[in-house]
């Protein structure tokens, strides 16, 4: 692991994010607590749910945006408490040999993001479904370093940084819905993500231009990064989607303690730049921007993505290239995660860091209150399709069991 990386799994700072805490200025509304949750009687039958669903009389949550509109909540520093990587066959490792680094670009890179598709791309078998495997890997491999107390896990919640990004952009989301499954062991509630119906049909009918739009971002990628600090990026080579690197971080939101872990692009290949997080850069592809309208939606859509993605760990910036129809990289932009509230201020009606945050925030709390039953066996599966509020329903031995019996036996015996 790099040793310029903070190692201590524990920090005292508390980092508000200041300029996200005035996001709703003066047309905040005030709610009571529990104003946004709504008793009812359901029974949801999704996925083909098993007989033995237990009927719930229960709450929902709702998403709307107005029920969120207070004060940004506390937030702490997000603290880099260790690393793992994923080789070409997707195997893990417990640490950072797939860190790449980031190498500027000029300004105008010309970029062809199609070079490769054909004839040097290996992609990875979405197919697969991993759930939480290569997080619970690294947390047996590092068990002794999370040992704080007579928990085997002093934390509420273990998850992917992906599925926290989702929650931040609900209240926002108006086309693609999702089914969380969350299971209590040992205290702590681990959320797995279930594909959904609609989202494995997208993905079995992903027209042939989106496969390799998909492609862009990753060729980008090999663009801008060397597989060390003092040698150049080789677009020439292979592009593998099954290599990944991959941060564990800590963190705190208002009560909630996190343990998630995200994919990391690379880093800066400064040695004196600060410490993991903050060396990371997140880069993305977008379509170059030729009109206002294309101007707005960028702001509305584009941003808010990025902005939560990178928000979470604390990945400091997203650098983007702006590519034309044909996949030509125009430009290269860097965007400071902590500037993009700015950005927006004045797009009307646009997306506010509090109102995603607090809706996570109440999520969370949302499933300690419901997730009760302390047992591997069980999955409480949440369903949330936009306009609709957040329900959920609870299985036994079913096929949404993800905590796998390896994991359940090592975590067992260490209590």
């Amino acid at each position: 692991m790099d040793q310029r990386r903070s190692r201590s799994p524990l920090t005292n700072s508390h980092h508000h994010y200041p300029s996200h805490r005035r996001e709703g200025d003066n047309r905040r509304i005030n709610h009571r607590d529990n104003a946004h949750f709504r008793h009812t009687n359901h029974h949801r039958h999704q996925m083909g749910a098993t007989p033995d669903q237990t009927p719930l009389r229960s709450q929902t949550l709702s998403t709307k945006k107005e029920h969120y509109e207070r004060d940004f909540p506390l937030y702490k520093q997000p603290v880099e408490v260790g690393c793992f990587s994923l080789d070409s066959q997707r195997r893990f490792f417990n640490d950072n040999r797939q860190m790449r680094y980031y190498v500027e670009p000029d300004r105008n890179p010309n970029f062809d993001l199609r070079d490769g598709y054909r004839e040097r791309y290996v992609k990875r078998d979405e197919n697969v479904k991993e759930k939480l495997d290569h997080i619970l890997r690294w947390i047996v491999a590092n068990k002794s370093k999370l040992k704080k107390t007579s928990c085997p896990l002093d934390f509420d919640f273990v998850t992917w940084r992906g599925h926290l990004t989702k929650l931040l952009t609900t209240p926002y989301e108006t086309k693609e819905g999702w089914m969380l499954a969350v299971t209590r062991f040992n205290g702590t509630l681990y959320i797995s993500e279930v594909e959904t119906e609609a989202a494995r049909r997208e993905r079995l009918n992903r027209p042939e231009r989106n496969k390799e739009m998909m492609y862009w971002g990753y060729k980008f990628e090999q663009y801008m990064c060397a597989d060390n600090p003092k040698s150049a990026p080789d677009p020439g080579g292979v592009v593998n989607t099954n290599e990944a690197f991959c941060t564990v971080v800590q963190t705190r939101l208002t009560d909630h303690k996190l343990l998630f872990s995200g994919e990391v692009d690379c880093r800066v290949r400064d040695p004196d730049a600060p410490a993991a997080p903050a060396c990371y850069v997140e880069l993305k592809t977008s379509a170059e921007i030729c009109t206002p309208k294309q101007q707005s939606n960028f702001h509305r859509f584009k941003l808010l993505k990025w902005w939560a993605q990178s928000f979470l760990p604390g990945v400091p910036r997203v650098v983007a290239g702006f590519r034309d129809q044909d996949g030509i990289v125009v430009s290269v932009e860097t965007f400071q995660i902590s500037k993009i509230s700015q950005l927006i201020k004045n797009e009307y009606n646009c997306w506010k860091p509090t109102v995603c945050m607090n809706f996570c925030c109440d999520f969370l709390s949302f499933l300690k209150r419901e997730v009760t039953e302390d047992s591997p066996r069980i999955v409480y599966l949440f369903s949330w399709e936009p306009h609709k509020d957040v329900t959920y329903s609870v299985h036994r031995d079913s096929p949404f069991s993800f905590l796998p019996d390896w994991y359940i036996k090592e975590m067992t015996e260490s209590t």
